[in-house]
């Protein structure tokens, strides 16, 4: 697996694999992108983990359009990620940030 931290009010777009740009009808599904539930608090700025499939390369990602997006934020338009991050990566990273883990059901980790 793969991951990535993404800004609170951005989407996915684009994703490519190692053939180039992700088609849903040569793979027969869509990629596997999972918001996980830990974000970082980076100065007032919620950042949540993204986990990916080992197949996915670089993700496109860019501010989700909607009445309350800033204008800064629209000008930025799209971000290309091409350095996915680790497991360990990810470990590090949240060993030096404020972390907040958001748990839906408590017994699924106790157990």
């Amino acid at each position: 697996m793969k991951y990535f931290f993404l800004s609170e009010g951005w989407t996915v777009g684009r994703v490519w694999a190692s053939e180039g740009l992700w088609q849903i009808t040569a793979w027969r599904r869509q990629p596997d992108i999972q918001r996980m539930n830990i974000c970082l608090l980076e100065q007032g700025e919620v950042m949540w983990l993204y986990r990916v499939e080992d197949a996915i390369i670089t993700v496109e990602v860019k501010p989700a359009i909607s009445p309350q997006t800033s204008r800064s934020t629209q000008a930025i338009g799209q971000v290309i990620l091409r350095r996915l991050m680790s497991a360990e990566q990810v470990i590090e990273r949240l060993e030096t940030a404020s972390a907040r883990c958001q748990l839906q059901n408590i017994e699924s980790i106790v157990q």
